[in-house]
């Protein structure tokens, strides 16, 4: 008898401990809002949320709805919209890494130019990249590895989808990029001039000369070749650099003013 009233008393015991625990387990957690929302009201507010300029909520609507909605097109769209809202963020690399899975996993979607071309954008605005000389930062110090990166995929953009509506706007950014890496390689070229690295500077700007053609920086390039073989006395090389120059560039405002030129930056047609 006694027994089973301490059975009786274990068992209520047991059974209280267990509903607290689910209480308290259940308090610790909050509700999730979107538990018996539809995956298009999900969509809806996530949209919502980015036109507020709310991007992190939009973010993790956006990946409830990727795993409420996987393997449809809806699905397909939360990536590439959050995405964007990394983009936004200023969360360039979670931008980058949710389009190439997107672009991995999703070959054939019909938006895949689209997610080539945000790629491409992502990279395109890196502080880092190849317009960042624009603030004036060290060019010694700069990484082109974005730049390079945006050029790739706005590439691939225009060769796979050249009637894809996004193409011209990449076509465009492409000339710019090339623009802006030729001229980089110029500041440094400068860079190395002014502080009388001669050698350094003609193989930098050379590097411009090799690799890009048709652009405004090549002119300049072409000067600090010659002014460098001037400060190291090779007069003979120098002598040939002008006479290319003048050939190339025959009305140069380097040649007539000593390098001084006042004019309009090159990145103004843009």
């Amino acid at each position: 008898m006694v027994l089973a009233r301490l059975s009786s008393v274990a068992l209520f015991s047991a059974a209280w401990l267990a509903l607290l625990l689910t209480g308290c387990a259940s308090s610790s957690t909050p509700a999730d809002p979107t538990a018996n929302q539809s995956p298009n009201k999900i969509y809806a507010d996530a949209k919502e949320e980015i036109s507020a300029g709310s991007y992190d909520k939009a973010i993790i609507l956006f990946e409830k709805l990727e795993g409420r909605a996987a393997g449809t097109p809806l699905a397909q769209q939360a990536q590439l919209e959050k995405a964007y809202a990394h983009y936004r963020s200023e969360e360039p690399a979670q931008a980058i890494a949710t389009l190439e899975r997107f672009i991995k996993l999703h070959p054939a979607s019909p938006a895949l130019d689209y997610a080539l071309y945000l790629k491409g954008i992502v990279n395109f605005n890196d502080k880092l990249g190849a317009f960042a000389f624009i603030s004036r930062q060290d060019l010694s110090e700069r990484d082109q590895k974005a730049a390079k990166e945006s050029f790739e995929s706005f590439k691939e953009l225009v060769t796979r989808f050249p009637e894809s509506r996004y193409t011209p706007d990449a076509s465009q950014r492409m000339v710019y990029i090339v623009n802006a890496l030729a001229q980089y390689e110029v500041h440094v070229a400068r860079y190395y001039y002014k502080r009388g690295a001669y050698v350094a500077a003609i193989n930098r700007a050379q590097i411009a000369l090799t690799d890009y053609r048709d652009v405004p920086a090549l002119e300049e390039a072409l000067f600090i070749v010659l002014q460098s073989y001037e400060a190291l006395g090779l007069t003979a090389l120098r002598d040939d650099t002008r006479r290319i120059m003048e050939k190339s560039y025959p009305k140069s405002a380097y040649l007539t003013s000593g390098g001084k030129v006042q004019s309009n930056p090159w990145w103004k047609f843009w």
